[in-house]
């Protein structure tokens, strides 16, 4: 990579990856979700399975990168990656079955795993590049912050783009659902975003990631981190498909409704900056432990009480903390393996985290249905949260500090 171009702007730049791959690829789905159930008549249980399949489509791109990594370069398998998103997205427009849909989900998974991989491991390279001192210079947690906080831009771009589209009825339409105008409009977003990201890092190239041979992951000495990650998994997920459905049963008006989405998203770019001191510093598990307790806190404000203030608590305590966690597991592949281990630490940690993901929707899409509905489901998922923060704090360092 030139010189020319500072680790925090190329950074920003492979920061659009994530804000299409899981931003307008995944979190959109939330707001989607209310228009979709009520024109095609789905359950909880079908709306959380279609973000399940999404997941085990995740689950099965994190367990083929590290095969794709070892035959073409991070940066064009991130570009791919986008691309594919964004053909996809166009696509979910168009289908015309849940069993469509179902396959589109998956696929666009598999297209995420790819973007979100590669341009992580993209990201662990920019931090040797960035200066640790103390004086107006850029941390490397800032750098890995800028690049896991790009999901806050696609976050808040779908908050502003989706509702107004999936609102209006498909008279108005050319009597086509609004719903699917709103996917076509997220893939047209993609489409400009997967154009800068391109254009922006051309001059990156694989050797600024772990370059080299590549060495096999040792599970083992990070279990509880990666039990922790799994219960992440299992629990954010419920929270980011059903919290706009849960806010429209509490008859939230729609323009707060957005407002609570932007805010999420809002926090998901600020993160970047209110944590990433703490990823510089800490080599355990105590980020991980200290997140995913925040999140716990996070999910169970909206039910705990009626309070009109505890939602924008919610999102914007949510939003400030779930992409850092996420961000924490590369600074704790980072701390504690050699260079040449941080493509496989990274897809380890990926793929539990999309095992997570598979159940998490079902778990509380199953929970909702039953007595006590979406409330009684994200206390499920905060229970999660709260057994991973446990699981945390039992990870130790690996190296010493140095």
């Amino acid at each position: 990579m030139t010189r020319s171009r500072s680790p925090l702007h190329t950074a920003a730049a492979l920061a659009l990856g994530p804000a299409v791959s899981l931003g307008l690829a995944r979190f959109s789905y939330a707001l989607l979700l209310p228009p979709m159930r009520a024109d095609l008549g789905w359950s909880y249980l079908t709306g959380g399975a279609m973000n399940t399949v999404n997941a085990a489509g995740y689950l099965v791109g994190a367990m083929l990168v590290p095969r794709w990594l070892a035959r073409h370069d991070a940066r064009a398998l991130t570009l791919a990656g986008m691309v594919a998103a964004v053909l996809l997205l166009a696509a979910h427009g168009l289908a015309t079955s849940d069993a469509m849909l179902y396959a589109l989900r998956g696929l666009t998974g598999v297209a995420s795993a790819a973007t979100f991989i590669g341009g992580g491991v993209l990201a662990a390279g920019l931090v040797s590049m960035a200066p640790t001192t103390s004086h107006g210079t850029v941390s490397a947690g800032l750098v890995l912050g800028v690049y896991y906080g790009g999901t806050g831009i696609g976050i808040v771009a779908a908050a502003l783009l989706v509702p107004p589209l999936a609102g209006l009825s498909a008279t108005a339409l050319q009597g086509i659902a609004g719903w699917r105008w709103a996917w076509a409009a997220l893939a047209a977003l993609g489409l400009v975003a997967s154009a800068v990201t391109a254009t922006a890092t051309r001059s990156l190239t694989a050797t600024t990631a772990a370059g080299g041979a590549h060495v096999a992951f040792a599970w083992r000495p990070l279990r509880f981190a990666l039990a922790a990650y799994l219960m992440f998994g299992l629990g954010y997920i419920g929270y980011m498909t059903f919290v706009i459905t849960l806010l429209r049963e509490q008859q939230l008006p729609a323009a707060q409704t957005v407002a609570f989405y932007v805010l999420l998203g809002l926090g998901v770019i600020a993160s970047s900056w209110l944590w990433s001191g703490l990823l510089q510093r800490q080599r355990g598990g105590m980020p991980l432990a200290l997140l995913n307790g925040l999140l716990a806190l996070a999910t169970l404000l909206p039910v705990v009480s009626p309070h009109p203030t505890r939602r924008p608590r919610s999102g914007a305590l949510f939003g400030s903390v779930f992409l850092s966690l996420v961000a924490s597991t590369t600074a704790l592949v980072r701390h504690n393996l050699p260079a040449a281990a941080w493509p496989g630490g990274i897809a380890a940690f990926t793929i539990v985290f999309a095992a997570g993901q598979i159940a998490g929707p079902l778990l509380v899409g199953w929970v909702a249905d039953g007595p006590g509905g979406l409330a009684r489901g994200f206390v499920v998922s905060a229970a999660l949260l709260a057994l991973g923060a446990l699981f945390a704090a039992r990870q130790r360092p690996l190296l010493a500090a140095g």
